[in-house]
């Protein structure tokens, strides 16, 4: 799913996955001499990308927006990714890759080869990246703690689900809990805050340097876990058991207006 891709690829995760090349002329053919390499560079399209802005909104620092040629942000003129993939193993038009940042069904343009001593340059300046990571390396400004009701739900996402985002939780509102549109994080009209995770969200208060979570909550309502025709809704059988053991009044149906069984 689109909010659950990583920005960057996760070097540390063990997986495998598997791009798939059409077959046509030439293909197999063009594919030759590309084992024994490490890395290969991904060019492929946001094809999820709609529209795009002058100014984004990057998800890491402060609630300020960027020119988005400062950043990898998808929405640009042309939404064209890259990515530094590693190179697991070839079978047949079948590229067997490590972490990756593309969502499934991605439109992959173009394979090139990743060469060191001309694509890595570690000593170059970052500009307004390097504030950001800076700010990265210290120590979190906010403790997150969690009250006894939102203990109880992670724990069972984690058993009854296999969902967690728990740490996310913490990495992320430790270091700012501002509201802040890209990482999903808005004042709620009592003067809570609330974050979306996922298909889920967190509600939370803030007070000095500390954070609280006082809920969690599914991110769906009702209506639409019922309509089997929407595929793409991730977690949709943890969320419906979960309500039904932490029943969410603003995301139950309302009256008259039943879930639909086909698609509009």
């Amino acid at each position: 799913m689109r909010f659950k891709t990583l920005h960057q690829p996760d070097e540390a995760a063990e997986e495998t996955n598997v791009l798939e090349l059409n077959p046509g002329p030439g293909i197999r053919e063009a594919l030759r001499d590309l084992d024994g390499m490490e890395r290969i560079w991904l060019i492929w399209w946001f094809h999820r990308a709609e529209s795009w802005r002058p100014l984004v909104l990057p998800p890491r620092g402060p609630s300020q927006r960027r020119g988005v040629f400062s950043t990898r942000s998808p929405h640009r003129p042309n939404p064209i990714g890259m990515t530094p993939a590693r190179l697991l193993g070839m079978e047949g038009l079948r590229l067997l890759l490590g972490p990756c940042d593309l969502l499934e069904g991605t439109p992959v343009l173009d394979i090139k080869p990743y060469v060191p001593a001309y694509d890595a340059f570690p000593e170059s300046r970052a500009g307004w990246i390097e504030s950001v990571e800076a700010l990265q390396s210290q120590p979190p400004r906010f403790s997150v703690s969690w009250s006894a009701l939102a203990q109880e739900q992670v724990q069972w996402l984690k058993v009854a689900g296999s969902v967690d985002f728990q740490q996310r939780v913490v990495d992320i509102l430790g270091r700012d809990p501002s509201p802040h549109r890209t990482r999903r994080i808005r004042r709620l009209p009592g003067g809570d805050f609330e974050m979306g995770c996922g298909a889920w969200r967190v509600e939370f208060r803030v007070w000095d340097a500390a954070v609280e979570i006082l809920a969690v909550k599914p991110s769906f309502p009702v209506r639409f876990l019922l309509e089997v025709w929407r595929e793409e809704i991730p977690d949709r059988e943890a969320q419906l058991a979960f309500l039904q053991r932490w029943p969410c009044p603003e995301l139950d149906l309302r009256e008259g207006f039943p879930p639909s069984e086909t698609r509009p």
